[in-house]
């Protein structure tokens, strides 16, 4: 157990900076400025407590796990007693886990309402909403893809990379990195390099995808029109 929740806690303690961090972000921003930002916010700062409460019940089952390991001189350590102190921890263990993954499910509930509610904010207050990349219809394939799907980011230990969508389809370097140049997805920092690494979409991903559509078709301007040919269709 010690093995298994030690690096857990780490993660959840990670995800507790990242958010504060965010939030603060959004907290400085112009975003504030949006009507129904403030919903979003009070989410975000409930994934800080949430996540802080489910690394606290980790840290309690790891305290309360007995561990094998010597006791004091002349204490009864038969066989028995290690099966009684196992019994009588099993069910204060099972209430930290119960609690820890009920916490952690209201963070991932959370964090899908923040991205969504901002996507919604700007989408329904343009006059508020940031520049966003015009993307070709390969980029936006492959943004609805990893939004879909999902996707991760490998790296061989020759340093070669490749995409691949969670289905297991290649996605092309090209339209990945103009939608990682744009911030529209990220890479998980908090995962292996070599094996994989995680592809998240950002709220401003989910914001594009929100406002523009695959296929459409683009303006043309009055000069790239060609002139009609008089007579081009008569019939002598």
């Amino acid at each position: 157990m010690l093995r298994q929740l030690g690096p857990r806690i780490l993660s959840v303690q990670e995800l507790v900076g990242r958010t504060l961090v965010r939030l603060s972000v959004l907290d400085g921003s112009q975003y504030t400025a949006v009507p129904g930002s403030r919903s979003s916010l009070e989410t975000l700062s409930e994934v800080v407590a949430s996540a802080s409460v489910a690394a606290s019940q980790l840290a309690r089952a790891v305290a309360d796990n007995p561990l094998e390991a010597a006791a004091f001189a002349g204490t009864p350590d038969a066989a028995a007693t290690r099966r009684a102190r196992l019994a009588d921890s099993a069910p204060i263990l099972a209430k930290s886990l119960t609690t820890a993954v009920h916490h952690l499910s209201l963070c991932a509930a959370c964090c899908h309402h923040t991205a969504s509610g901002i996507a919604r904010d700007l989408k329904d207050h343009p006059e508020h909403r940031p520049q966003l990349p015009e993307l070709s219809d390969a980029q936006y394939a492959a943004l609805d893809k990893i939004a879909q799907v999902g996707a991760n980011h490998y790296t061989s230990r020759s340093d070669k990379t490749s995409v691949r969508d969670g289905n297991g389809n290649t996605i092309h370097a090209k339209p990945f990195n103009v939608l990682l140049k744009h911030r529209l997805i990220r890479i998980d920092p908090g995962t292996s390099a070599i094996v994989s690494r995680e592809i998240e979409i950002t709220a401003r991903g989910r914001l594009v995808l929100d406002i523009q559509k695959p296929g459409r078709a683009q303006p043309v301007s009055p000069g790239s029109v060609p002139a009609p040919v008089k007579g081009g269709n008569r019939r002598r």
